[in-house]
């Protein structure tokens, strides 16, 4: 396992490393233009790239089975942070979203956080009661009701689509720690339909379902963003007009270094390395699958499980929604988008991820042992 752990860290670094300077490039305009700091951006990456690559190398040597004994610390911390943040003059309230907490100079998402809070306390109830599993109540109902605070407070904030990432990672975790299928089919379609009532009584969401739809009728509002990503695209062609010359971030663009910074990877590099970076996330969700099916106990295959598809499936997401196949989302693209909290915990869950290799690894050496010892025995 170390040198599938070796290549997906380094896979993860590459990614990293793309982020700062496509950052470098896709802020240079907007930082200058709103903090008269060309660099603004790029230091405070910088920076949470610093503490995430700590986060990292903690979340590697901390032994992972030590998440599954304070799964219920984890879980009510991070409860506590997403009902901190929809009260008011406590969470910031930012373009009618209640997302941030304020720690001094900079601030905190706690929905990020989430999605690492909902893999161990799920992971953790689906191993702890494995034998049972297959159960409606137990395979179903109980893991349902822990994933219940989280998907609400997450709503009310409101961010759907960390929503729809924490509750299809959930399924994806009832689904291989054994649910049965047909209990959890029917479980996403409710979801499904209580998520649609929530967006139709929601004006801004279904104006901007609609642009999705026909985003040429929409094309100076609602669609006006995923227009220009898609023209970006479009004017990079195969091999881009080359890096720091994209027309799309000079405020044509709003806010290209956060959730649409992959439109302007195709606009300066071409589709030829924006398709290098897609391969880059289908590496590492290759390396995360074999980490998981190698684990060494249940809690250990499905905390593995659960980074390697959240991490994957956000990039899916994101991809996704800049290129017009979903309607538009906030977010992040993993390792490349600017953002502390999201670069950080998606760092720390590459540690863990790459502590459950290592463990793996420190159990086979002990069976081997044991073997070797009983052979003298005998």
């Amino acid at each position: 396992m170390r040198k599938i752990a070796g290549l997906m860290i380094s896979v993860v670094l590459v990614l990293s490393t793309i982020g700062i300077v496509m950052l470098a490039s896709t802020s240079e305009y907007e930082a200058a233009a709103h903090y008269h700091d060309r660099y603004y951006f790029l230091k405070r990456q910088a920076l949470y790239l610093a503490i995430g690559m700590g986060a990292m190398f903690a979340g590697y040597f901390v032994n992972y089975r030590l998440y599954r004994r304070y799964f219920w610390l984890i879980g009510a911390i991070t409860i506590g942070m997403l009902a901190m943040v929809i009260i008011p003059h406590v969470g910031l309230n930012i373009n009618g979203s209640r997302r941030w907490l304020r720690a001094g100079p900079f601030t905190i998402q706690p929905s990020e956080i989430a999605k690492f809070a909902v893999i161990v306390v799920l992971s953790w109830w689906m191993s702890k009661h494995d034998d049972r599993i297959r159960e409606f109540g137990m395979g179903i109902m109980a893991p349902g009701a822990l994933l219940l605070p989280f998907i609400g407070l997450i709503v009310k904030e409101p961010d759907f689509g960390t929503t729809i990432v924490c509750a299809s990672v959930g399924l994806a975790l009832m689904f291989v720690g054994g649910s049965r299928l047909r209990y959890l089919s029917v479980i996403s379609v409710i979801g499904v339909v209580i998520l649609a009532l929530i967006i139709m009584h929601n004006p801004n969401r279904v104006i901007r379902f609609l642009a999705f739809l026909d985003p040429w009728r929409y094309e100076k509002t609602e669609a006006y963003q995923l227009l220009n990503g898609e023209y970006a695209f479009v004017v990079g062609g195969f091999s881009g007009v080359g890096f720091g010359h994209s027309l799309q971030k000079q405020f044509y663009l709003p806010e290209s270094y956060a959730d649409f910074i992959f439109p302007i990877i195709g606009e300066e590099l071409g589709v030829l390395l924006s398709m290098a970076i897609v391969l880059l996330f289908v590496g590492y969700f290759l390396c995360g699958l074999k980490i998981s099916a190698s684990a060494p106990d249940t809690f250990g295959r499905l905390v593995a499980f659960g980074i390697t598809m959240l991490i994957t499936m956000q990039a899916a997401f994101n991809i996704a929604v800049v290129t017009g196949c979903i309607p538009t989302k906030g977010l992040p693209l993993p390792f490349i988008s600017y953002g502390g909290t999201s670069l950080i915990v998606s760092l720390g869950m590459v540690g863990v991820l790459a502590n459950v290799a290592r463990e793996t690894d420190v159990e086979k050496l002990q069976r081997l042992g044991a073997i070797k010892d009983r052979a003298r025995r005998i």
